[in-house]
């Protein structure tokens, strides 16, 4: 739901930024929780910051105009979240509380997305990234683009979504040395998708909520099963980079988390199959789902692998939409415009 806030006078100075911030699509099998690919869809999102600073550790008054995608959580039955839950303000809040800068007495966002909300598509890492993003464009921060991506990992827990929206290609995002609880930070990488590759993406009309999907993982896994999906990781690095269709082949056939997770995909047998039928290396899951991505050599064959995606599920009663994405991979952080609106008339 939208807050009216009224306009602030014309003794408040504005600072104001807008910034776009993509999709990402994560995992792609053996990658799991640590590769990372933008995906050509958009949050644009905006920040007029105003009222000074808050003062004595006040919350900020916060509005929220929210439109496309987003405009779901104000007409579902479910209520959005308050205004200071929402991750655009989460993403501003963390990054004014990394460089000790205290936070606006008033701040106005709006947000505009092409992401599908819970689909496995990254439409909370780019909230929460294009909140961080504002924060910095709008009051100057400084943060660099690794600082940005480290910090909004931290809050948004999933590192790989994060950094394919900050940087855009394929990132490879890991701890560095010492361990996940003893090393603070990111390490980010690149790489470079093989120019044969293309993907696509079936995004249904039905959601599956991370949190749900986190539950359906186990506590632990035998040995060799942590074996095989450290040989699946290293062969879905190695097919990215020289376009082997059986390397790739081997690590879409996850053993870590999509065997845990593929009974709350409705039809992700059928679907899957039917991205291979089609001419399709293989396919999985994007992110904890419930959109599934197929890797394909060439774009008409990942053009037929995602009609004949959302052919299987239209058999199933299921409405789906799909993406297809040749060549490099797109997406990343895009500061449009800083600039201070004019005070208003009298």
């Amino acid at each position: 739901m939208s807050v009216a806030l009224p306009h602030p006078g014309a003794s408040s100075p504005i600072h104001a930024a807008r910034v776009r911030v993509s999709a990402s699509t994560t995992n792609l099998g053996g990658g799991f929780d640590c590769l990372g690919m933008g995906v050509d869809r958009w949050l644009t999102a905006t920040v007029a910051a105003s009222g000074g600073d808050a003062r004595d550790g006040a919350l900020p008054a916060v509005g929220i105009a929210r439109a496309g995608t987003l405009a779901a959580l104000d007409a579902g039955a479910s209520p959005p979240p308050p205004p200071h839950e929402d991750l655009l303000y989460v993403g501003f809040a963390a990054a004014c509380a990394a460089r000790g800068r205290p936070l606006p007495a008033r701040l106005d966002f709006t947000a505009t997305s092409e992401i599908p909300v819970a689909r496995g598509l990254g439409s909370s890492a780019a909230a929460v990234v294009a909140g961080a993003a504002l924060a910095d464009a709008a009051l100057a921060l400084a943060l660099g683009p690794e600082e940005l991506a480290a910090l909004c990992a931290e809050v948004e827990h999933h590192p790989d979504n994060v950094a394919a929206a900050v940087f855009g290609g394929a990132v490879l995002a890991v701890r560095p040395a010492g361990g996940a609880r003893a090393a603070a930070g990111y390490l980010f990488a690149p790489l470079a998708p093989h120019p044969s590759l293309a993907f696509a993406f079936a995004v249904p009309d039905f959601e599956v909520s991370t949190a749900a999907a986190r539950r359906a993982l186990p506590a632990t896994l035998p040995h060799p099963v942590a074996v095989a999906a450290a040989g699946k990781g290293a062969a879905l690095m190695q097919g990215l980079a020289t376009g082997r269709p059986e390397l790739l082949a081997a690590a879409l056939d996850d053993v870590l988390h999509v065997p845990y997770r593929r009974a709350m995909i409705r039809g992700y047998d059928a679907v899957t199959a039917a991205a291979r039928e089609a001419g399709a290396i293989g396919a999985t899951l994007s992110g904890s789902g419930p959109t599934l991505v197929a890797v394909a050599v060439g774009e008409a064959a990942a053009r037929a692998a995602g009609a004949a995606m959302c052919d299987a599920w239209r058999a199933q009663g299921v409405r789906a939409e799909p993406i297809v994405a040749a060549g490099a991979p797109a997406g990343g952080l895009r500061v449009e415009a800083v600039e201070a609106p004019p005070p208003p008339v009298a």
